[in-house]
């Protein structure tokens, strides 16, 4: 789902992929509904190639995105009433392995307006349907082989 979604660089909001035209994208805000083109000088990244530092290493958006969800039962954070430090130990309530060295407050920011937008346009999906599926079946293949030893 997160992989039609895209950040423009100078250009604010969100914006859904709608088609490919000769060197553009055409695409549509999800906050207005109006479409533009992103041309290749354009710095265009999607949602779904985003990823956090971890301890452990990367921790993909989509994920990050569906453990605020559950957090906020869905409903969007006010980020505007928190400070700096409150916001990380509110982040490190979701993400309690983020790394803190390398994840700016900006960073976090910027991810919790994603959301908040993401929400307000009606994607309240972040995972894709095919990955959800993969990931169940092979959780369900890893405790079948546990059980067989």
């Amino acid at each position: 789902m997160l992989k039609r979604i895209l950040s423009i660089s100078g250009k604010p909001g969100l914006f859904r992929l709608m088609s490919q035209g000769k060197n553009m994208l055409i695409v549509e805000n999800i906050a207005t509904g109006k479409r533009t083109a992103a041309y290749a000088r354009d710095k265009v990244v999607s949602l779904g190639d985003i990823s956090i530092y971890t301890n452990e290493g990367d921790e993909p958006l989509t994920e990050v995105l569906e453990k605020v969800k559950k957090v906020t039962a869905g409903a969007p954070v006010d980020v505007k009433s928190m400070g700096d430090g409150e916001l990380r130990d509110y982040f490190k309530t979701i993400l309690p392995e983020y790394d803190e060295d390398r994840v700016y407050t900006t960073d976090i920011r910027k991810l919790f307006s994603w959301y908040n937008q993401l929400i307000a346009a009606g994607v309240t999906e972040f995972k894709d349907e095919e990955l959800a599926q993969d990931e169940a079946a092979e959780k369900a293949e890893a405790s079948d082989e546990e059980q067989v030893k």
